[in-house]
């Protein structure tokens, strides 16, 4: 019976122990002073073409945070976000950032890099699963989408050379203006998968699918 007692009394204790031991924390919080934060960063400057990453499925980032066994992705694109700042982007002579006609890396700094973890059918074509370089031809009407082995060219040096791919995606004019540069991985209404490309009021659809 002085078992039961004593062992009784000590869960009690340890009960109200927990029980005093959360309110803790939130206490001690109210009585913290907040820490001044730098408006700047002191080591470094803010890259004005930021660097993004997108995948296909485009929510595999959180898959993989939430599931340890989350299946691999089918494709991702790594690239650098140009800003239009008030600039004239697409068109055929030296007053456009964009030439018609002039290859250009589908972004800025870096070369834009494309890898397909398993094999693709892009427009028809097949890519076979790894890491290129991907840039633009950019034209009125229509652009011309290259897969380039060469994935250390800086998007500077584009040898065409070195194309493991090139497909013709047709151009659409969107009322809207796209300030920044953007790719991303949509699913179209028929349940197929298109890289979009956007930027100013120009918009394409790379349609893309997994090799059967």
């Amino acid at each position: 019976m002085k078992i039961f007692f004593y062992t009784s009394l000590l869960l009690l204790t340890g009960l109200i122990s927990c029980t005093d031991t959360h309110k803790q924390p939130s206490e001690n919080i109210q009585n913290i002073s907040p820490q001044p934060i730098t408006e700047r960063n002191p080591y470094a400057s803010l890259d004005q073409s930021p660097m993004d990453m997108i995948y296909w499925p485009a929510d595999y980032p959180f898959l993989k945070i939430n599931h340890t066994n989350a299946p691999t992705p089918i494709a991702r694109v790594i690239y650098s976000r140009p800003h239009k700042k008030g600039r004239k982007i697409f068109g055929n002579d030296s007053t456009f950032l964009c030439r018609y006609n002039i290859p250009w890396r589908l972004g800025a700094n870096e070369s834009t890099e494309f890898e397909s973890y398993m094999p693709l059918e892009i427009s028809g074509k097949t890519l076979s699963p790894g890491r290129y370089t991907m840039y633009a031809i950019p034209g009125e009407k229509s652009w011309i989408i290259a897969f380039n082995s060469n994935i250390y060219s800086w998007g500077l040096q584009i040898d065409s050379t070195k194309d493991i791919l090139r497909v013709e995606v047709p151009v659409t004019i969107s009322e809207k203006v796209i300030e920044d540069f953007t790719m991303v991985f949509q699913q179209s209404t028929e349940g197929k998968t298109n890289l979009v490309i956007a930027w100013d009021s120009v918009k394409l659809l790379l349609p893309i699918q997994k090799k059967s």
